[in-house]
C-alpha cells in the first residue's frame, strides 16, 4: 500500500481580518452541530467516556460546553477552510439583506 503524506495548501500568508475571525467561530460552532447531529442520527448519545460499542461520546454537548481544546479542533478546520477560499481568490462579504 502506498504511504499517504498529507499536503494541505499553505495558507500561512493569508491575512485574517476581525470579520473572518467572527465567521470562523460561527463556522466552528456549526461544524460541531453538524457532527453532533450526524452522530445522533446514527444512534449515538452522550456518555462520560467514548464507547464505540455503546455509541456514547463525551463530545455530544452544545459547542459552548466543549473544552477550549475541543473547540480549537473545529476552529482550525473552519479557519483553514476560510483561508483556503481566500487563497483561491474568493472574497467574503456580508450582503445588505443579512445586516
Amino acid at each position: 500500500m502506498k504511504q499517504y503524506i498529507p499536503a494541505p495548501v499553505d495558507t500561512s500568508g493569508i491575512a485574517v481580518t476581525p470579520e473572518i475571525l467572527i465567521i470562523s467561530e460561527a463556522m466552528a460552532k456549526n461544524t460541531h452541530e453538524v457532527w453532533a447531529a450526524g452522530r445522533m442520527a446514527e444512534g449515538w448519545s452522550w456518555g462520560p467516556v467514548r464507547d464505540d460499542q455503546a455509541k456514547k461520546h463525551p463530545g455530544l454537548v452544545p459547542y459552548e460546553e466543549l473544552s477550549e481544546e475541543e473547540k480549537e479542533y473545529d476552529r482550525r478546520t473552519s479557519m483553514e477552510t476560510l483561508k483556503l477560499l481566500l487563497s483561491l481568490g474568493y472574497h467574503l462579504e456580508k450582503s445588505d439583506e443579512s445586516k
